[in-house]
């Protein structure tokens, strides 16, 4: 398998499809196709805010997509990876009732049903199997929903989309839910060299069963096409022949499987009208067009996403990816689809990409902004005025405004996201937001932020050029700091760089570049980064109740936390181990220390490279002994020294990572080292550990090795 030349853009073009997709269908998710039409006619523009709702939501639909294929580089990006192996990566990112699926209960929730039996030991693909958990909950939708990442991974090769698609459909699901899965898998790896209709839907009936369900269904939506020259007829011969009222469940596979052939079938390649049909059929609207959505921006690439209405604008790349990893939760298209290429070209045996020498934001395709939000600039990302690149993102003076401008990218939660509720499986916050938003800031005090910038030479004078920022204070109110000013001459060039100070352990909310100009001006942003382990002590800020986003900082992993206790975090999990974590995978080679007092519990600690629930170093506690403890894939005791100790003792617990060497100290005195030789975790940010117990701690500092 080789890896087309075009293959970063298009996969950006798949994302964009995907959540163009899903955004479009979900504020009429589960509407009828009489309830759409007599509401809109046809669905063919974004309709939030008809219902209230933000554009930019987390929805299970994209997280689910492209966090399960992360199974691949977890387990060494092999070809051979087991549905076991997929199953691992659910355990690892999915927080138990607040992400990444829909909670809807033990045996109402296809996924949560799976999820459970995993939690319990059952391995996949018993997990998701008719025999285990029976035929109507195993042949609902949430297969197909999931499945668009395994065929980016596999550019051009439908047969090993397939593939890596039947085995990841299996965690979760069984029969005609693992076949719809595999033909739409393969039909989107070959839409990435074939652009022939007739032909993707022809290669999705020589990966599953001919007399399968699915298989019948294509056939039968080809010769009504044949047939009927109108979409709404051979809507309501679907709906006659495969509708609801013909399957048990709450959202079965088959009906929704026919609306995306009967989309693609009379959109006839188009994106905009193949889109408009998807969700002017009804059913499960944001799954269908999301599906669709992707395969034709895989096939066509961003041209497809051309024309009226503007689909891109108004999402500026924004996706949210909620799971265990906090600092990867606010994110971008462009963002992900780099990671999904790299993904690709490690099963192809390339060299993974880095634009701009592995820059954050580095604006590498047509259109491509990152997040990034003009304040009284209008941005636009443009050829050329790039070092190491081909492309910039322009920020320009708006006419009529101000001397001052800003260009601002998400760091952590926007204002106005409900807190999540403080326990699992309880109900959204309404409005649009059905799914818990978890997220940690990417960004931290102590690190080395960068940006390279170029200044227009149409400039009639200078423009002053400097990095800013907001964080949300102990209020939850958004304040600024900026770094030093730089005057830019028409057509000079600078590298900004600016060490974020110590916020008082309060979250970074953006970052951005900021101008001053008396005259109108345009400056070009070449790219922007950070670097380096944080310099940060992260507790309460002030008075208990006075604000919320430092302790939402945390990506909240366990049963309970008492949010009145007068110590900045008192974890409280009945089974099993809980964990709060915060940080990223910028963070390399540190120093975790706190103040922790074990009132009971069968092991408590800090943990450092934390990279999920299930991949990570902890020092603990446990009865009788310090312990040092690599989870990956099983645990592992690192090394354990005896030490007297006892509930409601407070001890001073300090873990340090500087390469492959740990080194444990327990009240200052070095008490545990191991070097982990085989595989070891470089990378990931900080969490507090409680096993079937409660765990009371002070701030949690963390600091540069």
């Amino acid at each position: 398998m080789l890896t087309p030349p075009d293959y970063l853009e298009r996969v950006y073009a798949g994302v964009l499809g995907k959540m163009i997709g899903v955004y479009l269908g979900r504020p009429v998710e589960g509407w009828s196709h009489e309830r759409i039409t007599a509401t809109f006619g046809e669905l063919d523009r974004y309709v939030h805010e008809h219902r209230g709702w933000p554009l930019v939501l987390p929805d299970d639909d994209l997280t689910g997509t492209f966090t399960f294929p992360r199974a691949l580089p977890e387990h060494g990006n092999r070809f051979d990876l087991t549905p076991a192996d997929i199953g691992e990566t659910w355990l690892n990112h999915i927080v138990e009732g607040r992400t990444c699926l829909w909670w809807g209960g033990f045996g109402n929730s296809t996924e949560q049903t799976a999820y459970l039996r995993l939690k319990a030991g059952v391995p996949a693909p018993e997990s998701g199997s008719i025999e285990r958990n029976g035929r109507t909950i195993a042949e609902q939708i949430g297969a197909q929903i999931f499945i668009d990442g395994w065929a980016m991974v596999t550019p051009g090769d439908p047969q090993r989309a397939a593939s890596l698609a039947r085995r990841a459909a299996s965690v979760s699901h069984d029969g005609e839910a693992v076949h719809a899965a595999v033909a739409l898998a393969a039909m989107e790896a070959l839409s990435f060299m074939e652009t022939d209709l007739e032909r993707l839907l022809d290669v999705a009936l020589e990966v599953i069963p001919g007399d399968s369900m699915i298989a019948r269904l294509h056939r039968d939506l080809r010769g009504w096409h044949q047939e009927e020259p109108d979409w709404r007829a051979a809507r309501a011969r679907l709906q006659e022949h495969y509708g609801y009222d013909r399957f048990p469940g709450n959202v079965h596979v088959v009906p929704n499987h026919g609306v995306i052939v009967l989309a693609l079938l009379y959109g006839d390649g188009d994106f905009h009208r193949t889109l408009t049909i998807a969700n002017t059929c009804g059913w499960d609207t944001d799954c269908n067009s999301g599906n669709v959505g992707c395969l034709l921006a895989l096939r066509g690439g961003l041209a497809a996403l051309t024309g009226n209405p503007d689909w891109r604008g108004p999402l500026a790349d924004r996706l949210y990816l909620p799971g265990a990893e906090g600092g990867r939760a606010i994110t971008d298209a462009l963002t992900v689809a780099v990671e999904v290429t790299n993904i690709g070209r490690a099963l192809a045996g390339e060299e993974p990409l880095a634009p701009k020498g592995g820059a954050k934001f580095h604006f590498s395709a047509p259109g491509a902004v990152q997040g990034f939000v003009g304040e009284g600039l209008d941005l636009e990302n443009v050829s050329g005025h790039s070092r190491l690149g081909e492309r910039s993102l322009t920020l320009r003076f708006r006419p009529g405004q101000g001397s001052t401008g800003r260009a601002m990218t998400r760091t952590f939660l926007p204002p106005g996201v409900p807190e999540p509720p403080n326990v699992p499986y309880a109900r959204g916050a309404g409005g649009g937001w059905n799914y818990t938003l978890l997220a940690s800031p990417s960004l931290y005090p102590g690190q080395q932020v960068q940006a390279e910038v170029e200044a227009s030479t149409d400039n009639p004078e200078p423009v002053s050029v400097r990095l800013c920022l907001r964080y949300y204070d102990a209020g939850d109110m958004c304040e600024f700091q900026h770094g030093p000013l730089t005057s830019l001459a028409p057509g000079e060039r600078a590298i900004l760089e600016w060490q974020v100070p110590d916020l008082g352990g309060l979250p970074v909310a953006e970052v951005g570049v900021e101008l001053e100009s008396r005259s109108p001006g345009t400056v070009y942003l070449d790219s922007l980064d950070w670097s380096g382990a944080p310099d940060v002590t992260l507790g309460r800020p002030g008075p208990p109740g006075e604000g919320t986003m430092w302790r939402r900082a945390w990506v909240n992993a366990v049963e309970q936390q008492d949010a009145r206790a007068p110590e900045p975090y008192r974890l409280l999990q009945n089974r099993g181990v809980g964990l709060i974590s915060q940080g990223s995978r910028d963070w390399t080679n540190y120093a975790v220390e706190a103040d922790l007092t074990v009132q009971v519990a069968l092991a408590a600690g800090l943990v450092a490279r934390f990279q999920g629930l299930r991949r990570h170093y902890a020092l603990v506690l446990v009865p009788g002994a310090l312990r040092l403890v690599k989870t990956c894939g099983g645990e592992r005791v690192l090394a354990e020294a005896a030490c007297a100790w006892s509930f409601s003792e407070t001890h001073r617990l300090r873990l340090e990572v500087q390469g492959g060497r740990l080194r444990g100290l327990l009240d200052g005195t070095p008490l545990l080292e191991a070097h982990d030789e085989a595989e070891p975790l470089l990378e990931g940010g900080v969490a507090l550990l409680v096993e079937e117990g409660w765990l009371s701690s002070g701030p949690v500092r963390v600091e540069p090795l």
